[in-house]
């Protein structure tokens, strides 16, 4: 009796254990409606349906593995995840420590300014005494960084607090993706404007840990199948057809391409 409990124990331990075929996938799911969640409280979004697909063509079971943004290339350098799918820029900075699938999307920064700013683009920001926000660990804050050293800059760790102080009138301006920009002035339309025209562009890719070549090439693949039978159009009609008429009403590119 007590081995035939023993032997139930361990299969039911086996069939909770998660699979280790699973394919773990690491994203920040506060970056709507790329990385979010549903009103269920289930992961939601442009990525979530793309890591589907991809582990849908893989033939492998998938776990979204939420976490800060910040805390991705660790987790993937660590093996704690197998890739990021998460809004990421493939810039030369990352590639020194982990590798991109070929891009999935074309980006660029923007600026949300202030209702009455006298910022008109970016070079406005060089001047001294300028204020920025930027977002802990994105490209925003690497490119600021570079390119404003005479401003002072503010990291923060979500959106919210960068969008608060242009709203509020303590930064002069916060530099982020288009779509998010484009997002913001519409939740503070009283208190922001876009500066929507990129000052310079960026491609997002999935990220995988060094030396996975066989990962690598198959997430290509599925990359340009998915692409070809429409995929990305499907997800921009489904996700972003506003802001996908936004962007060309000002002859900017859409992104997801």
């Amino acid at each position: 009796m007590i081995r035939i409990f023993l032997l139930f124990a361990l299969l039911l331990s086996a069939c909770n254990r998660p699979s280790s075929n699973a394919l773990r996938v690491g994203m920040e799911l506060t970056y709507p409606p790329f990385e979010t969640q549903n009103a269920s409280g289930q992961p939601d979004g442009v990525s979530v349906k793309l890591a589907e697909a991809l582990a849908a063509d893989l033939g492998r079971p998938l776990k979204i593995v939420p976490m800060e943004f910040s805390g991705l290339i660790p987790a993937l350098k660590s093996g704690s995840i197998d890739l990021v799918i998460s809004s990421m820029t493939a810039t030369d900075e990352r590639r020194q420590s982990i590798d991109f699938s070929e891009p999935y999307a074309f980006t660029g920064l923007a600026l949300l300014v202030g209702k009455d700013s006298s910022v008109k683009s970016i070079e406005d920001l060089k001047s001294a005494n300028r204020r920025v926000a930027v977002k802990s660990g994105t490209s925003g804050e690497s490119w600021a960084t570079r390119n404003l050293p005479q401003a002072q800059r503010t990291a923060y760790a979500d959106d919210a607090a960068c969008v608060l102080e242009v709203a509020q009138g303590r930064a002069d301006a916060f530099l982020y993706d288009q779509l998010s920009i484009l997002r913001y002035h519409r939740k503070n339309p009283d208190t922001t404007q876009t500066l929507l025209k990129p000052f310079t562009e960026e491609a997002w890719a999935i990220g995988l840990a060094k030396g996975n070549a066989d990962l690598l090439g198959k997430t290509n693949a599925f990359l340009q199948k998915f692409r070809a039978e429409g995929g990305l159009n499907q997800l921009a009609d489904q996700y972003l057809k506003e802001e996908k008429a936004a962007l060309e009403s000002q002859n900017i590119p859409f992104l997801l391409r």
